[in-house]
C-alpha cells in the first residue's frame, strides 16, 4: 500500500487549535506548502473541520486537520467549537496556534488543559512573530511567521520527533509463522461492497502475506469443501462474525478459530476490555438501553448486521425487551449514561485514539464496552474458543 493509499485510520492525525483569527490556516497552508485551508482577516473563515489526507515529510502519510476558533461564540459557535473537541479524541498531535500580538489567553489554556487531559503530544506555534513578540510565551514555544516562513521548518522537526513510531503491532502476523495455512472466510451477501472486501480483511490478508504464511480466502458456504481440499490442516481460520454460528460448526474443534472483529479490536487495543464488557451481556433487564456504534457510515441493507442481526441476537440471547440506538462514523454520544451497554465494531476505520477515547468514555461513564466479534461469539456459544489464541483471555473468563 503507498502512501497514497494508506487508510484514513492508519494515518498520523495532526490538528491545528487555537482561536479564531489567530492563524491557524495560514500556518496550516504554510507547513503543508498548499492552499489546504481558507484564509482571510474575517474571524471564524473556518467554520467545520477541514481534513486533508497527504504526505508531509520527515513524517510520511498523515492526515491534516484544520479547527474552527475554540472560542466561537453563538449557538453556532457552540456547535463548532463542539466539533473541535471531537477531533480532539482522534488527534494524534495537537498544534496550538497562538496569535503573538495577544499572547497565551485563558481560551488557549483550556485547550492545553485539554490536551493533558487527553495525554495528546502537542507543540505551540506562537504565528505573526514577525508583528510582535510573543507576551508570556510558554518555554519551547516555535516562534514563527506564516507570511514570512520564519519557524515553519521547526514545526515540522517538531512534528517529526513527536510522531516517532512505537513497536509494530500486527493483526495477526504475531500469531503465525512462516509457511502456516491461514483461511479467510469472507461472505458475499448484499452488505458486501461491490467488487471488492472490507476492509479488515485486505488487511488481514496483507498481514498473512507480510508474515510469509500462506492464505485461502473462501466464502462460507464453501468452507467445507475448502478445509477438505488442504493436505494438512490450517494454523488458523479466521472469519466474518455475522457467519461465526456456522462457520464453527464446519471448522474442527482442532483447529484455532476467531473473527476479524476480533483481531482488530485487539490491533486497536480494546480487546481486553471488550471481552471483560461481555460479561455485562448476563445483567442486561427489560427496558435497558443498548448503543450499538460503528467507527463507518454506508447504506443499511435489510439485513443489516449492526441495526438488525445485533439487536436480534441480543434479545434471542438474552430473553429481554431491551431499547436499541445506534451511532455511526464520528457520531458518538458525549454522554453515555443512559445506556446499559455499548457493542463497538472493531473500529477499522477509526484512528485507534478515537476508539480508545470511546471505550474510556464508557469507563468513566460506569457502562460496560464490547465489541461485534466478542458479543456474537457469545450468542453463537464460542467466545472461549475463538478467544484461546490469546491465554490471557482464556485465563480472565475462568474468573
Amino acid at each position: 500500500m503507498g502512501l497514497n493509499d494508506t487508510v484514513s485510520a492508519q494515518r498520523i492525525h495532526i490538528g491545528f487549535f487555537g482561536l479564531r483569527n489567530a492563524g491557524k490556516s495560514s500556518i496550516v497552508n504554510a507547513v503543508t506548502n498548499q492552499e489546504i485551508s481558507l484564509v482571510s482577516d474575517v474571524k471564524g473563515t473556518t467554520t467545520d473541520p477541514v481534513y486533508k489526507a497527504m504526505e508531509l515529510l520527515p513524517l510520511g502519510p498523515v492526515m491534516i486537520v484544520d479547527t474552527p476558533g475554540f472560542d466561537d461564540e453563538g449557538e453556532l459557535g457552540e456547535k463548532r467549537v463542539q466539533r473541535t473537541r471531537q477531533v480532539l479524541n482522534k488527534t494524534d498531535i495537537a498544534v496550538l496556534v497562538l496569535d503573538s500580538t495577544r499572547g497565551l489567553t485563558p481560551v488557549d489554556k483550556e485547550l492545553l488543559d485539554l490536551f493533558r487531559e487527553k495525554e495528546i503530544p502537542s507543540i505551540i506555534v506562537c504565528n505573526k512573530s514577525d508583528l510582535a513578540k510573543c507576551p508570556d510565551a510558554p518555554e519551547g514555544a516555535v516562534h514563527a511567521s506564516a507570511v514570512t516562513g520564519q519557524g515553519i521548518h521547526e514545526i515540522k522537526t517538531r512534528l517529526a520527533e513527536l510522531s516517532v513510531p512505537g513497536e509494530e503491532k500486527r493483526i495477526v502476523g504475531d500469531l503465525i509463522a512462516p509457511g502456516d495455512m491461514v483461511v479467510l472466510v469472507t461472505p458475499i451477501d448484499e452488505s458486501a461492497p461491490k467488487g471488492r472486501i472490507i476492509l479488515p480483511q485486505q488487511q488481514t490478508l496483507r498481514d498473512v502475506l507480510d508474515a510469509d504464511a500462506f492464505c485461502m480466502v473462501t466464502k462460507e458456504t464453501e468452507l467445507k469443501k475448502a478445509l477438505a481440499s488442504l493436505s494438512e490442516k490450517p494454523a488458523l481460520v479466521i472469519t466474518d462474525s455475522q457467519v461465526f454460528g456456522p462457520v464453527s460448526k464446519d471448522v474442527p474443534e482442532d483447529i484455532p478459530l476467531t473473527s476479524f472483529s476480533i483481531l482488530m479490536a485487539r490491533y486497536k487495543g480494546f480487546l481486553d476490555a471488550a471481552v471483560e464488557g461481555a460479561a455485562a451481556i448476563k445483567t442486561l433487564k427489560d427496558g435497558d438501553t443498548v448503543l450499538i456504534s460503528e467507527g463507518c457510515t454506508h447504506h443499511r441493507q435489510c439485513n443489516d448486521i449492526g441495526t438488525v442481526k445485533l439487536p436480534g441476537w441480543l434479545k434471542a440471547h438474552t430473553g429481554r425487551e431491551l431499547n436499541f440506538e445506534f451511532s455511526s462514523g464520528t457520531g458518538f454520544p458525549e454522554d453515555l449514561s443512559k445506556y446499559a451497554l455499548v457493542i463497538h465494531c472493531g473500529g477499522c476505520m477509526l484512528p485507534e485514539r478515537e476508539v480508545l477515547w470511546r471505550m474510556k468514555c464508557a469507563r468513566y461513564a460506569g457502562v460496560p464496552f464490547t465489541n461485534y466479534g466478542i458479543s456474537i461469539a457469545l450468542f453463537h456459544g464460542v467466545l472461549r474458543r475463538s478467544v484461546d489464541i490469546f491465554p490471557h483471555l482464556s485465563a480472565m473468563l475462568d474468573k
